[in-house]
């Protein structure tokens, strides 16, 4: 089954160029929705040829329009939150060297140079340490649950604004213990991550030294803040993101009935691919009719999960994404690269491992070695600069040279020159497409994400097809991901999905 998913059964001669420029709008996930309606509502292109449209598409204002794209700008963090289970919000580093950066410094500069003259004065004026131990009291209070009672009572005691300005008025306001107050809470109320930070801030003596790391270490501590509360709503979200997303698309579909026909395609061009496969396995050993009854008939489940398989092969450049997957285009594409890239790092071991084996697979730490070194030889390769069969002589080279110094050290006969040019044949010869070992490799690593696919909930995982031992690792990492979006996307769009197919399946 996995290994016609590159195959098409719709003519696409003729169509790059203009698919090529309605996927220019297939950009930030925040232009999603907009970007489907621009290219239902482009010119027409080659690519709508002979498609039926149940009515034609309406004008959509310019209100409906900012409306839409505020609904999908909420849509796309929700859907990130969600399907990027490492989704994490991170401090904003400002170029080094940019405008923002140095105005930024100036101003702080500025703020900081006038809170040490202030605190210089005799007697000293504190107007501007109030002011910052009002914002540092704030926002310890926001790291609070509703249960840290006994704490708050501490901060709001302590860090009381009023009995400052009386004590400060009255020349009794000690700076120093309130900033020893300050950090204790800060050691009490961050992460264990931060604790490293908050033991430093201990060593800083001077006032103003000591309230500016303060102040760094508690921007940290917000965004550790942030990071818990998205942990701990994922769930809550799911439901709630699953019927916004269905909700928003909806609307998009009745503004635009069109909105399924990529869908539509795509479906029924998975749909065409099992049918013939079935057809195929259904014929008798001598020949003659298929029959009907020698494999079981098309799911809807089975249509929708090869359909998925073959956004794992899909063409961007000359073919429009299904609409209902558009959101997640960038993610279908960089799970692509991954595979293209476990499918070369594969092959190049299996190569490697049948020219030198036994004496080398079995050595303790070199398989793993050795994958390190390829991995990081084929690192670029999703670049357009990067040269496939420049990167395999390297590869070859150093691969010869890490089993050599492998059966030195194992003390085994040496590798030969003619084993050597073997093996380095082998590697380059991967560079084309067709080369079997690495279709062999693409093939069984999609019958893994099949398999997995497949397998729904269950706790144990699929076991991994020959040759791809090496790569387990990495594959169920990128198989995790895989699985995780497309489950996703089937919970939003279940409803379309199966009118659809419920359609091609009557005919089939």
């Amino acid at each position: 089954m996995s290994e016609n998913l590159d195959k098409s059964h719709v003519n696409e001669a003729g169509e790059s160029k203009s698919a090529a420029s309605e996927q220019g709008q297939q950009g930030a996930p925040e232009c999603s929705d907009e970007a489907q309606e621009k290219v239902k509502s482009d010119s027409p292109s080659p690519l709508r040829v002979g498609r039926p449209h149940s009515s034609p598409p309406r004008l959509v204002t310019v209100e409906e329009l900012l409306e839409t794209a505020k609904g999908v700008t909420n849509m796309a963090l929700a859907h990130e939150i969600v399907v990027n289970g490492d989704f994490r919000i991170n401090a904003v580093e400002l170029a080094e060297g940019s405008l923002e950066k140095r105005v930024k410094e100036i101003v702080h500069k500025a703020f900081w140079d006038c809170l040490s003259v202030q605190l210089s004065e005799d007697p000293p004026t504190y107007d501007h340490a109030i002011k910052l131990v009002g914002e540092i009291k704030e926002t310890l209070l926001s790291f609070l649950l509703p249960g840290h009672t006994r704490l708050r009572n501490q901060i709001t005691e302590t860090l009381d604004l009023e009995l400052i300005k009386q004590e400060a008025e009255n020349g009794a306001l000690d700076i120093s213990k309130l900033a020893e107050f300050i950090v204790g809470m800060m050691g009490i109320l961050c992460a264990p991550a931060r604790d490293e930070e908050v033991k430093k801030l201990k060593d800083v003596k001077e006032i103003v030294p000591l309230f500016r790391a303060i102040f760094s270490v508690l921007d940290l501590m917000k965004v550790d803040m942030a990071n818990f509360a998205i942990s701990s709503i994922r769930p809550h979200l799911m439901q709630q993101s699953v019927e916004y997303e269905r909700k928003k698309f909806q609307e998009v579909l009745e503004k635009q009935p069109n909105s399924l026909d990529f869908v539509t395609q795509w479906l029924e061009e998975a749909s065409n691919d099992l049918l013939t496969q079935k057809c195929k396995h259904a014929l008798p050993a001598g020949g003659g009719a298929a029959g009907s009854g020698d494999a079981p008939p098309l799911t809807a489940v089975s249509v929708q999960n090869y359909a998925y398989l073959k956004l794992l092969k899909w063409d961007h450049f000359r073919r429009p994404f299904p609409e209902t997957v558009l959101m997640d285009q960038p993610r279908f594409q960089e799970l692509q690269l991954q595979l293209e890239q476990l499918a070369l790092l594969g092959a190049v071991l299996l190569v490697t491992f049948s020219t030198a084996a036994p004496a080398v697979s079995g050595h303790a730490g070199f398989a793993e070695k050795l994958k390190t070194v390829v991995k990081i030889l084929l690192t670029d390769v999703h670049l357009p600069s990067f040269q496939l069969e420049d990167a395999l002589t390297s590869i070859g080279e150093k691969v010869c040279l890490e089993v050599s110094s492998c059966l030195s050290m194992c003390g085994s006969s040496p590798f030969s020159v003619s084993k050597e040019t073997v093996l380095k044949g082998q590697i380059q010869a991967l560079a084309s497409p067709d080369d079997p070992i690495r279709r062999i490799m693409e093939s069984r690593i999609l019958t893994f994400l099949e398999t997995y696919l497949a397998s729904g909930h269950q706790k144990l995982l699929p076991t991994v097809p020959g040759g791809l031992g090496p790569i387990q690792k990495e594959l169920e990492e990128v198989a995790v991901k895989f699985v995780r979006l497309v489950n996703y996307n089937k919970m939003v769009f279940c409803p379309y999905y199966d009118e659809i197919l419920s359609k091609l399946l009557l005919r089939s």
